[in-house]
Parts: C-alpha cells; sequence; structure tokens
C-alpha cells in the first residue's frame, strides 16, 4: 500500500480510545496530528475598535467553548465585571456546562438547546425577547444567524478570536502521503505554507462539503470525503479507504 504516513489536520485525540489508534495499528500506517490552522484571541485593544459595550448586554449567545474562553479572556483583560443577572444561551448542553470554569453554574440562568445548531436556540431565545443578546463569533463564523434576524432577536455578532494559518516551520518535514481536512481554511494554509504543492500520488481526504469544495478550488484532487451514508466520520472514510487500498494490493 502507497500509504504509509497519514497526516490528520486536527489536535491530537485526548483519549488513546480514538479510532485513529485502531486504524494505524490495522494498516501499519503511522498517523501525524498536526493542524494547518489554530484560533488566537483578539486583543483587548483590537475589540474595543469594534464598540461593543460588553456591559449594555443582558445575555450572551455562545456556539463553541472556544467562544466561552475569549469571552472571559477579554472581560478580564478589560475589567469587565459580569452581572449576576447574565443570562447565557447555548447552543449544547456540553458547551453550557463549560460555562462552570468560569461562573457558579447553579447559581446563573443558563440555557441550552438539543439540536446543536442556532435554529435550536429560537425558542429559549423568543421567550426572552426583550433581552439584548450579544452574539460571540470567529472572524469566520459560519453560522446562519438569518435565523436570529427571522425572530427579531435583538443581538450583536462581537468578533473575539480568529482563525489563523498554523505555519510550518523550515525544518519542519513534509513527507505525508495523505492529507486529512476538516474546512477550508486548512487547505488556505496548505497553499500559504507550500504555495509550491504538488499533489503527485498523495491521497487527500476531507470531512464536510466546505472543505471538499475547497479542495476543488485550489485544484486538487479529491480522494474521498465524510460524511456518508456509508462513511458517517472521517475515521469510517478512511477507514473505508485503507481498505480499499490494501485489497489492490492484494490483487496486484
Amino acid at each position: 500500500m502507497n500509504v504509509k504516513k497519514v497526516l490528520v489536520s486536527q489536535p491530537k485525540p485526548t483519549s488513546e480510545k480514538s479510532p485513529y489508534y485502531d486504524i494505524a495499528q490495522k494498516y501499519g500506517v503511522e498517523i501525524v496530528f498536526r493542524p494547518f490552522i489554530k484560533v488566537e484571541g483578539l486583543s483587548a485593544k483590537e475589540f474595543r475598535q469594534a464598540k461593543i459595550n460588553i456591559s449594555d448586554f443582558t445575555a450572551i449567545i455562545f456556539t463553541a467553548r472556544t467562544a466561552i474562553d475569549h469571552f472571559f479572556r477579554l472581560c478580564e483583560e478589560m475589567r469587565v465585571s459580569i452581572s449576576d443577572n447574565m443570562k447565557y444561551f447555548c447552543t449544547t448542553e456540553s458547551i453550557a456546562l463549560y460555562l462552570q470554569k468560569y461562573i457558579v453554574y447553579r447559581k446563573r440562568k443558563i440555557f441550552h438547546g438539543t439540536t446543536g445548531k442556532l435554529e435550536g436556540l429560537v425558542p429559549a431565545l423568543v421567550k426572552h425577547n426583550k433581552e439584548r443578546y450579544l452574539y460571540v463569533v470567529s472572524d469566520v463564523n459560519k453560522t446562519d444567524s438569518n435565523v436570529l434576524d427571522e425572530h427579531k432577536i435583538n443581538y450583536t455578532k462581537a468578533v473575539m478570536y480568529r482563525t489563523v494559518s498554523n505555519d510550518f516551520a523550515p525544518e519542519e518535514q513534509f513527507d505525508y502521503d495523505m492529507l486529512l481536512f476538516f474546512s477550508p481554511q486548512g487547505i488556505d494554509s496548505l497553499m500559504k505554507n507550500f504555495p509550491e504543492f504538488k499533489q503527485g500520488d498523495i491521497k487527500i481526504g476531507t470531512f464536510g462539503p466546505s472543505a471538499a469544495s475547497a479542495v476543488k478550488n485550489a485544484g486538487l484532487r479529491l480522494d474521498f470525503e465524510a460524511p456518508t451514508p456509508k462513511a458517517p466520520s472521517m475515521t469510517a472514510a478512511l477507514d473505508i479507504f485503507l481498505g480499499e487500498e490494501s485489497r489492490k494490493d492484494e490483487k496486484a
């Protein structure tokens, strides 16, 4: 099999039970976790340029743990005191529970959706339609906020963090047989780091339609993608692809 070394453009899993490790053992491949992008927070000076006064808001919408981290970081840097009456609206329960890192959970008014999407929060947002919402997002926020406009939610988007290229060092080897991407920003970073990149026999797999489109728009060959009915996850798609490659070798 031509695939010996796979780059997964995500952070290393925290659990030793990750399916990636099973795949590595099953097919005898080396899997390296190396993000092409990273998140960095805006400085207090940068955020002030948006002329958003956090104290003007009575509720906050969070769609990611990262948003929570950078919200409280900026509040601390700018010495903004958060009222005990502040309401928190999160798209999932796990994001809501993450608030415990910064506030006394049981003493605050916290709401969460069940779908993981902004639409799932609408009933709670509408019920509290007198609130002035601060919606914490990144610079590449793709969440469709039209649903908030449709229900006449009084909100303001606040960019508090951004996605940037996680550049490769000059001495860092790039000797992979397969690259796995999860966002268009990962493809952008690849082309920024290696402007003369020639794909050749290197296989590329993606998760999500936007990443798949970015590969094609960059003039690269997409070898497989997820999710699909047979492969709902990246690991499932990788397992299927490597299995097919192995069978080709057996027949050769």
